[in-house]
């Protein structure tokens, strides 16, 4: 899924965007933690959580989790997208969108290519 270039990334639809999604527990389970732990990870800006449906609580989206671990970059990136003044519903968007990567950075960073990642997320506070 590409977006209009005017589309916020706020705006997106996040349920439609991201196909699997994990509750709390669930992450914490995939990740071997615990769900204090997950929250933690999130506070810290190592992991990122959003509400993809109205009325239903935080989530974080499965593809983040990879061998039982948070996918290779992924915790600097969503740091550097912090640090530029996304929020996290904004960066799971970026991440899941087909950018010119070619196709979205999330699978850019679970197939190892993180450092074309990062030097994207760094280009957009230029």
């Amino acid at each position: 899924m590409s977006t209009d270039p005017d589309t916020r990334l706020a705006d997106v639809d996040l349920a439609a965007l991201v196909p699997q999604w994990f509750d709390w527990s669930g992450a914490a389970d995939a990740l071997g933690v615990t769900p204090s732990r997950v929250r933690a990870l999130i506070k810290e800006h190592q992991l990122a959580a959003a509400v993809p449906v109205p009325g239903e609580g935080p989530k974080v989206p499965a593809e983040f989790v990879q061998d039982g671990e948070l996918v290779k970059g992924l915790p600097g990136t969503i740091t550097l997208l912090h640090d530029q003044g996304f929020d996290d519903r904004e960066i799971i968007a970026w991440l899941f969108l087909d950018q010119d990567f070619p196709g979205r950075a999330i699978d850019a960073l679970r197939e190892n290519r993180g450092s074309e990642v990062r030097r994207r997320a760094q280009a957009l506070g230029f």
